[in-house]
């Protein structure tokens, strides 16, 4: 009797033991299956990422071959700004403008709905890439980002991008200059309000209008903010 009892315990452990490993080598395999099944849909939205990207490069002259995105998370969060900023703007901002604004604002780590308002704010919600504002003393600015002869060239300079006049009227380029200034700008005075400001009246505009004011705060600069985190939290909150 002791014997039967001692070979059923025995085999019950056996079996128990046998069902552990089986178990443990079944969780295993389906985590393996399951790793496999996310690096094949990185895999396949990685390959769409560079796609976009080549699509981009056909109708963006100026974009380098090397051109890269900021990855699949950085894409898909392009990709939702992009349609945001397409319905905010009630279709006027294109897809493809506010797709390559964002891209650009990562790589730079600025917000790309800083960028937006600044741009809809320079073209009185337009965003006309034609569009020539109106005479100054230092000239007529140009283009969607409104910038005048004497700047382009330098900040092209630095953004290492070729320049030419005719080129601050195209979208894309527009937007990456503005990006590149406002980047140059925050890195100087590592506050919003003085770059916003200096974009808006030029460096020695913003320095005036400090000893005017006591502070950078100018309209243009608060408007902006207040209007670029109320279109984020409604753009993410979708």
């Amino acid at each position: 009797m002791r014997i039967q009892t001692l070979i059923m315990i025995v085999v019950i452990a056996v079996l128990v033991g046998v069902s552990f490993v089986l178990g443990n080598e079944y969780a295993q395999t389906q985590e393996k299956i399951e790793k496999l099944e996310i690096a094949k849909q990185e895999q396949r939205a990685q390959q769409e990422i560079d796609l976009e990207i080549e699509r981009m490069k056909g109708y963006i002259d100026h974009l380098p071959d090397d051109y890269e995105g900021t990855g699949y998370v950085g894409w898909q969060e392009a990709k939702q700004v992009s349609n945001h900023l397409y319905e905010e703007s009630d279709g006027l901002f294109k897809k493809d403008w506010g797709l390559f604004l964002t891209l650009e604002a990562q790589k730079r780590e600025i917000d790309p709905f800083l960028v937006y308002e600044l741009l809809k704010v320079e073209t009185g919600g337009k965003f006309d890439p034609e569009l020539v504002g109106p005479e100054t003393q230092y000239g007529h600015a140009y283009g969607m980002a409104q910038f005048m002869k004497n700047t382009g060239p330098w900040i092209a300079e630095m953004a290492d991008l070729p320049y030419d006049d005719e080129m601050l009227f195209d979208p894309h380029y527009s937007i990456q200059l503005s990006v590149v200034y406002l980047d140059f700008l925050y890195q100087q005075y590592e506050d919003w309000d003085y770059a916003l400001t200096a974009y808006h009246r030029g460096i020695y505009g913003l320095e005036q209008y400090i000893e005017d004011n006591g502070d950078a705060k100018s309209w243009y600069a608060v408007e902006i903010q207040e209007n670029a985190e109320t279109t984020g939290l409604v753009a993410y909150d979708q």
